[in-house]
């Protein structure tokens, strides 16, 4: 299976060929080195409005997301242990196909993110964790679509739309500008839940490692590896952040 695209997403937008994905990351790539020369010499851009218009829109479109995932696995009866790919053109094996490309796409727009901290100045931010979790999710989910939409991989997208969810939601808060900083101190609650997602997925991926389960092993290997470099990075945040910050 890991070896065949899967035909009913083969010849989806962004999903038929690498070169697309790959187009879009090294432009990505460009304006993050670019980019903040190019401002050097330019004032910061406020973007308020944009930003809370583009962060409900990311909660809006992570509760979807969640709903999809959700409603579509409970409907099909999806095991939270093993769960193969449903390969078939059935109504549900294809709307759990399509909100898999959703997710995938919402990685593309995620990019913005970067852009949008390169235009107000605020080059700290773009850090290696920044730039590695939204490159490497753009590649490990176009992977995904192209060769697994669905199975195992339902659980992974569920949890990150519900944490997303709080994530953007936060974000449109601080998009109000000064006066909001005092409802925001819930920020280290957000990491939080981050990192016991991080933990949830590591545990969901690693229980088919030593299971026979009929999802490519490769994927589920890859899944936990990866996520344990984003758990062993976000604990360094979090370290960093919330208590040598507060020493």
């Amino acid at each position: 299976v890991f070896c065949f695209s899967d035909p009913r997403t083969d010849q989806w937008p962004l999903v038929y060929s690498p070169l697309p994905v790959t187009l879009v990351f090294t432009s990505y790539l460009f304006l993050v080195v670019l980019g903040p020369s190019c401002m050097r010499q330019r004032r910061r851009l406020e973007l308020r409005a944009l930003l809370l218009t583009y962060n409900m829109a990311m909660v809006a479109l992570s509760s979807y997301m969640f709903y999809e995932f959700l409603v579509t696995s409970v409907l099909a009866n999806y095991s939270y242990l093993c769960q193969p790919v449903d390969y078939s053109r059935s109504e549900l094996g294809m709307r759990m196909a399509r909100v898999c490309w959703w997710f995938f796409f919402s990685k593309v727009i995620e990019l913005l993110d970067t852009v949008f901290l390169i235009l107000r100045k605020k080059q700290e931010q773009v850090t290696f964790l920044h730039l590695y979790h939204h490159g490497s999710m753009l590649f490990n989910w176009w992977s995904g679509v192209k060769y697994v939409p669905g199975g195992q991989a339902f659980f992974v997208g569920m949890l990150n739309s519900f944490v997303h969810i709080f994530m953007y939601g936060y974000y449109a808060l601080a998009s109000l500008g000064p006066r909001m900083r005092q409802h925001l101190w819930w920020k280290r609650y957000l990491t939080m839940l981050q990192l016991c997602q991080f933990v949830a997925i590591a545990a969901h991926s690693s229980y088919n490692l030593f299971t026979e389960c009929p999802f490519p092993h490769g994927f589920n290997t890859a899944v936990f590896l990866y996520i344990l470099s984003l758990l062993a990075l976000f604990l360094r945040f979090y370290y960093r952040t919330y208590v040598r910050g507060k020493q």
